[in-house]
């Protein structure tokens, strides 16, 4: 069970306020602790299932090692604080270190253990509790404490001396701090963010839309900050260590930046990387991304999964033909069916090959795909998805039906040859015969079936 501690400092006002509401908002056991001055957690304290709650007399940020403070051996730290900008009403949450300078507390070139997880789930508890006139955002890394002495984050209501007083902004921070009782500081995805703006919707995004949650964030100035990240590469490594992650992702072009990470043992990748990828277990993915294609060069997924994938090839005139009837429903089969498949214009087309489980392995169901799937071959999924194809082509043509080498479909249709032999000039009367109305030509009835022809067309699987 992960437990948490909680900092009040008597120097915010708005820390005092959030605190306030955090004890009324849970039942807590008074107690005394001798042992340490009252102005560094000592004294009078607070205790509850999975938490305990302490107040220092200095600003969060000039505290060392607030964690030693808690009798608790707390698992996760929260710093229940104000926010000062020129942002108005605003519930904000960030980790703390300094990637240059330390000019607001903790040393230089210093990054405080990271809670990534813990902060995702401070953003949905604060988009639960807001009051209708705040936003809730998420910032980059900044100031102190750099050494807390567990994985820490900043709860913050904000921004300036009217909200700092607003009774509900500061339950708003409360209610979601109690939230983090019981949860683990960390998730198995987690990423390090580097560029963007001090407020940092792009990494936001992330945490909101996908199921990779964001540690450390290296904003715009922050980088400039570190000056030559080749000459801080300590703290760029550390920024991994202190978030567990292995996974980066830009927001910008910084190209020195880009090299020194490339001597890290880190993986940059793109957004469009995270949203596909999104809870796929990694092996698949590095599976796909060998054996068929890149995500960034249109590789997208479906619902298959499986330990071993075979790449075959999507019958392409069927393919084509099918896409002009209904492309939405073509892209539906091959997800059903598929563990991952190419991508033409920019990814809004289904391309001509799918990774579906190996011959003789069974697929490993993925959220949506269905029971009767699970032990398909992949000859077995590729055939799925030929019969699939066939069907959707009943909404063009008469008839249908699967042969040994091909889908053959039959139609009977318009042909401009006959309509000239009987005399109708081309023009709307072409149209009108097409859409199967009779014309009139020089007094003569002309009706539609006297000008169409049986057509077969053959498409090879």
């Amino acid at each position: 069970m992960t437990t948490l501690a909680i900092v009040e400092s008597r120097a915010d006002r708005a820390s005092e306020h959030i605190c306030d509401h955090v004890r009324e908002h849970a039942d807590w056991e008074r107690r005394t602790d001798d042992a340490r001055p009252a102005a560094d957690g000592g004294g009078s304290y607070y205790r509850t299932d999975g938490a305990e709650l302490r107040s220092f007399d200095d600003l969060h940020i000039e505290l060392e090692r607030p964690a030693d403070a808690f009798d608790c051996d707390p698992d996760l730290l929260v710093f229940a604080s104000r926010h000062s900008g020129d942002t108005g009403a605003l519930l904000t949450g960030h980790f703390t270190g300094n990637f240059g300078p330390a000019e607001f507390g903790g040393e230089p070139d210093a990054l405080a253990d990271a809670a990534p997880n813990a902060l995702a789930r401070l953003l949905a508890a604060f988009d639960e509790y807001a009051p209708e006139a705040y936003e809730v955002g998420v910032e980059g890394t900044h100031h102190g404490p750099t050494d807390v002495g567990c994985p820490s984050l900043f709860a913050e209501l904000g921004s300036g001396d009217e909200q700092w007083d607003d009774p509900a902004g500061a339950e708003a921070v409360a209610r979601a701090v109690l939230e983090l009782r019981d949860v683990d500081p960390h998730r198995s995805r987690q990423l390090v963010g580097f560029g963007g703006n001090h407020y940092a919707p792009r990494f936001e995004r992330i945490v909101r839309n996908t199921s990779w949650a964001v540690g450390h964030v290296a904003p715009d100035w922050a980088l400039e900050a570190m000056d030559h990240p080749t000459a801080h590469r300590d703290v760029i490594e550390r920024a991994f260590e202190a978030s567990e992650a292995d996974i980066a992702l830009l927001d910008g072009e910084w190209p020195i930046l880009e090299e020194t990470l490339a001597d890290v043992d880190c993986r940059v990748v793109g957004e469009t990387w995270l949203r596909e990828v999104d809870d796929r277990p990694l092996e698949v993915v590095d599976a796909v991304e060998s054996e068929l294609g890149a995500v960034e060069d249109g590789i997208r997924f479906g619902d298959r999964l499986a330990e071993s994938i075979a790449v075959v090839d999507l019958p392409a005139d069927l393919l084509g033909t099918a896409q002009g009837i209904d492309p939405d429903r073509v892209r539906a089969i091959v997800e059903d069916h598929a563990v991952a498949f190419t991508t033409d214009n920019g990814g809004s087309r289904v391309g001509s090959r799918a990774a579906v489980p190996d011959d003789g392995e069974s697929g490993i169901e993925h959220e949506s795909a269905t029971e009767s799937q699970s032990d398909d071959s992949s000859s077995g999924q590729r055939m799925r998805i030929v019969e699939e194809l066939a069907e959707l082509l009943e909404a063009k043509y008469e008839t249908v039906r699967i042969e040994d080498d091909a889908v053959v479909a039959e139609e009977t249709a318009f042909d401009p040859a006959l309509a000239h032999q009987v005399g109708v000039p081309e023009g709307p009367k072409f149209g009108a015969l097409a859409d199967g109305d009779s014309v009139t030509v020089d007094g003569r009835t002309i009706n539609p079936e006297r000008v169409r022809t049986e057509r077969i067309h053959r498409f090879p699987i």
